[in-house]
């Protein structure tokens, strides 16, 4: 609404008010309220009638230069339509360039007609106008500053050209503050990464990037909501820092905070959507095309209460003020909270990767990961980077993150095993080979070998190689079983000698020769 303030009132005005009070006895604000103006003045006017001494008889009786005489109204006020009246539309437009103020217009303004409205009453008049345009056209824009994003309620039916399934896809809208330039792209849903590529195309269809991007509180772009510190998605505000943007979400239920783009996205439901509901579309690519075409013509459409369009009022305001577009584009990347395991790996989808060892103490670390990379950080700082793997319960494993003792076991192969083995004894050799073969992979079988062969370092070579010869030939092919042998003497015992099972004759024996098919044959024939 218009401030009262400064309000000149017209003579008719003036008499009613000096009546109700003079003659009628009510009180300042029950005359305010009956004449719609401020109590202030009410009893400005009140007070100067009675310093006059006047009664409402004699007011009657006087014209109208001797009333505004004695109330001491500056009658020069109540002539405004005497004085060259400012282009309120083109100071509106002038206020959305960078650094412009009314201060400034007003100057130009003065400069041009020195007998002009001064500056409180050249503000006061433009208010007065600014309130006449839609709530959604009060705000003031300014060029290149912020960029208006959210979702359409109506979605697009897109059919399966084989199977005739239909699948709605998401409408996304993205609309600048000061021109009202529009950009819209059909997704298949509102999830993180369609998002974010939704921002994207959009800084690249306005080939600039806006200081501030205004957005719903969308559990894709805010993490959680709140009036005052609302949580940014990680991935959603690394892709901000990327093109040097700020990320303000609008206020919970509070859409006056972003009706650029309520009003845009009603527009494009209108004017784009609703002029392809009798289209059928088999992919999504195809609804994009045609939503660019219809795109580009209301961009271009001229505006019904100013001068110009969205395009051309785009190429004059807000173009030039964007922030130039980064030189590589953003790639989409992930954030996870993991957690370090005893063997310093982090696990993401079935995959392990490395960390340096001295983390494990650390319980929660960050995986950032992309299609090719993972990157795992650590009090903000990047600890890790591996290459990204699919293959579920394998490792990725960096040797500088691994302790010194874990990288000199990686040094052993099967080769230089069994050669150690071999300088003790024939059949710690032989019992080596066989601990690797029973294995599926030889490293599973690492373990159980160096056992062995550490054995030397307690007891006699000798002892050891006895012990082997023992479990070799036992077939006790583990490490357990030569310490047991060691630990209980065994070694220095006898080998038990195989046994022979005895031989037995008896007609209900069959040897070997039974049970060649011919003999076989011959017998069931003499039984029947």
């Amino acid at each position: 609404m218009c401030r009262k303030k400064r309000q000149v009132l017209s003579m008719r005005k003036v008499r009613e008010v000096l009546r109700l009070g003079l003659q009628c006895g009510l009180g300042q604000r029950e005359i305010a309220r009956s004449c719609g103006v401020s109590h202030v003045t009410v009893g400005k006017y009140l007070a100067r009638a009675q310093e006059a001494k006047l009664n409402y008889d004699q007011i009657q009786k006087m014209d109208e230069t001797q009333l505004y005489g004695l109330l001491r109204i500056n009658v020069k006020q109540s002539t405004k339509g005497l004085r060259p009246q400012p282009e309120w539309n083109f100071i509106h437009q002038e206020l959305k360039r960078p650094s412009v103020t009314l201060q400034l217009l007003w100057e130009e303004y003065k400069a041009m007609h020195p007998e002009g409205y001064q500056l409180s009453q050249f503000c006061y008049l433009y208010q007065c106008w600014r309130d006449h345009l839609k709530i959604s056209m009060r705000q003031i824009h300014k060029a290149g500053e912020k960029m208006f994003v959210d979702y359409a309620g109506q979605k697009v039916p897109i059919r399966n050209r084989h199977t005739g399934e239909i699948k709605k896809a998401e409408i996304f809208v993205a609309v600048l503050g000061a021109s009202n330039y529009t950009y819209a792209e059909a997704q298949w849903s509102q999830g993180l990464e369609n998002w974010i590529n939704g921002h994207v195309h959009a800084y690249e269809y306005f080939d600039g990037v806006p200081r501030i991007t205004v957005i719903d509180n969308l559990r894709s772009g805010v993490s959680k909501a709140c009036r005052y510190e609302p949580d940014i998605n990680p991935s959603y505000h690394e892709m901000a820092v990327h093109y040097g943007t700020v990320i303000i979400p609008a206020r919970v239920r509070k859409p006056q905070d972003k009706s650029k783009v309520e009003v845009g996205v009603q527009i494009v439901q209108r004017w784009i959507l609703a002029r392809l509901r009798n289209e059928t579309f088999f992919s999504l690519d195809e609804l994009n095309k045609a939503i660019r075409h219809l795109l580009a013509e209301l961009n271009t459409r001229k505006f019904k209460k100013l001068e110009g369009s969205r395009q051309s009022q785009f190429e004059k305001i807000d173009h030039p003020a964007l922030l130039n577009l980064p030189q590589s584009r953003h790639e989409f990347a992930q954030w996870k909270k993991a957690t370090i395991n005893i063997d310093y790996h982090v696990e993401l989808f079935g995959h392990y990767y490395s960390v340096p060892y001295t983390l494990k103490n650390k319980t929660k670390v960050f995986i950032r990961y992309t299609n090719m990379v993972v990157e795992i950080f650590s009090n903000n700082t990047r600890v890790a980077s591996h290459l990204r793997s699919d293959t579920k319960g394998r490792h990725s494993t960096i040797k500088e993150h691994m302790p010194k003792s874990h990288q000199k076991y990686l040094e052993w192969n099967p080769s230089r095993i069994i050669r150690w083995a071999q300088s003790i004894g024939e059949y710690t050799g032989k019992l080596v080979e066989n601990i690797l073969s029973s294995r599926p992979h030889p490293e599973q079988g690492y373990r159980a070998c160096l056992g062995v062969l550490r054995l030397s370092k307690g007891y006699e070579t000798q002892r050891v190689e006895s012990a082997c010869k023992r479990a070799y030939t036992i077939g006790a092919y583990s490490y357990k079983s030569v310490r047991s042998i060691l630990e209980k003497n065994l070694d220095q015992q006898a080998l038990p000698q195989p046994t022979q099972s005895p031989s037995i004759n008896h007609q209900n024996i069959r040897g070997q020769h039974y049970f060649k098919s011919g003999e076989i044959y011959v017998k069931k024939s003499n039984q029947r």
